[in-house]
């Protein structure tokens, strides 16, 4: 397909999918799921899995192969400008009273799912025939325990700030942590590939390229005060051109160092300098990740099928994925918290924001498709886990606000409910 007639094709795809994920997050907030899960769902719909199975022609039209780059690539915009903002809007002396129940949460959020995840695949993997030939068991267990591990950090992010639940000390809590957790286990995650490569060098690469990036920030964090002169003196319109520049180049050196693009955006956003006409630049950005955002959904319901868990074994396997991936996450997460000292209330939300994986385990799952290490049939098992903790995570909020209410009465409860200050 030619550029010319690749371009009308990705303008109407673009509208489609724009449409369907108003349609499908408007009918999911009617049940209180926050728009990002209807984002989720609205790829898969679009993809084999319903849009495929029910119009195959349709979506061949709308989808052709040459296109997907393209959504992949336009995605990537989207996810960078709005990780970039979650990483702006985030505090940091919010982790100030909790880095050490945030270090305890995220340790055990990483080491439980992977040691269990590795442990079902190296038990009963082979026996269902999902695991790719000529890959070591080895190193699908370990990639399975390690997407498991993953915390949708940016729909975590995401659920937080549309629930109101920044100003919570479990808002807070599940926030570091879930920071942390994931580069933890995107660190893993190169880990995993550097040995179905035969190398040591993209663990030594990652661990080397995050030490720089921290420096580097840590440069930028000093210099904020001349940043701040050099930008109100220089004209506005020059402002956004150069801060997309500086959000590309880090996106483009955290995936050159196997840490992937939306760590480097969160973390520009984290030390990125603050003033008045810098803010408005930075908001002109916002409606980049809110537009584009469901592009990079789409592009991984188009590799889900379901119809490829239609046997017994891959049922059975794909329960078992969720039922550890539950106990892996919300479990571990639920027992660090209560003994790091955490009422329980506090450990039960946090458990239920962790255990969501969403788009950071589709990231992982896309890379370890593309890379030969997890088949169609495996990818799609392993997005059911990805929606069913994604779309858990809400009602679980919801039900720990009933029972904390219906257990203290609604003037005790209400200082852990949602949108409360974390030091009332």
């Amino acid at each position: 397909m030619k550029p010319t007639e690749l371009a009308p094709v990705f303008f109407l795809a673009v509208v489609v999918i724009l449409a369907v994920c108003r349609l499908v997050s408007g009918l999911l907030r009617r049940v209180g799921q926050p728009p990002v899960v209807g984002e989720m769902l609205a790829g898969v719909v679009l993809g084999p899995s319903v849009l495929g199975a029910l119009l195959p022609g349709v979506e061949a039209r709308l989808f052709p192969a040459e296109s997907r780059p393209v959504l992949y690539v336009v995605g990537q915009i989207g996810l960078v400008a709005f990780m970039f903002h979650v990483g702006w809007d985030f505090r940091v002396d919010r982790l100030r009273g909790v880095a050490r129940p945030a270090a305890l949460v995220s340790a055990a959020g990483v080491l439980v799912p992977v040691v269990l995840g590795a442990v079902l695949v190296a038990a009963v993997g082979e026996r269902t025939g999902t695991l790719a030939p000529g890959v070591p068991l080895v190193v699908s267990a370990l990639f399975v325990g390690v997407a498991l591990a993953v915390t949708a950090f940016p729909m975590l992010a995401r659920i937080i700030a549309e629930q109101g639940l920044a100003g919570t000390r479990f808002g807070s809590l599940a926030l570091g942590a879930g920071a942390v957790d994931d580069a933890v286990a995107w660190v893993l995650l190169a880990g995993v590939f550097s040995i179905s490569g035969g190398s040591a060098g993209l663990v030594s690469l990652a661990v080397a390229g995050a030490l720089g990036l921290v420096v580097v920030l840590g440069v930028v964090t000093r210099l904020h005060g001349r940043t701040v002169r050099l930008a109100e003196r220089a004209a506005p319109e020059s402002l956004l051109p150069v801060l997309v520049g500086a959000l590309f180049l880090v996106a483009w050196y955290t995936d050159e160092i196997g840490l992937y693009a939306v760590f480097g955006a969160f973390c520009l956003g984290l030390v990125f300098p603050r003033s008045e006409r810098l803010d408005h630049t930075v908001e002109t950005l916002k409606p980049v990740g809110t537009v584009f955002l469901p592009l990079f959904f789409t592009y991984s319901g188009l590799n889900t099928d379901f119809a490829l868990l239609g046997s017994g074994p891959v049922l059975l396997l794909t329960l078992g994925c969720v039922l550890v991936a539950v106990a892996g996450k919300f479990g571990a997460c639920w027992l660090a918290a209560r003994l790091a000292g955490e009422p329980g209330p506090v450990a039960l939300r946090v458990g239920a924001l962790m255990n969501a994986r969403g788009l950071m385990q589709l990231i992982a799952l896309n890379l370890g498709l593309a890379a030969g290490i997890v088949t169609q049939a495996l990818f799609s098992a392993l997005v059911v886990v990805a929606v069913v903790t994604t779309v858990m995570a809400t009602p679980l909020l919801h039900w720990i606000d009933r029972r904390e209410r219906a257990r203290l009465g609604p003037s005790r409860a209400g200082a852990l409910a949602p949108g409360v200050p974390e030091g009332r």
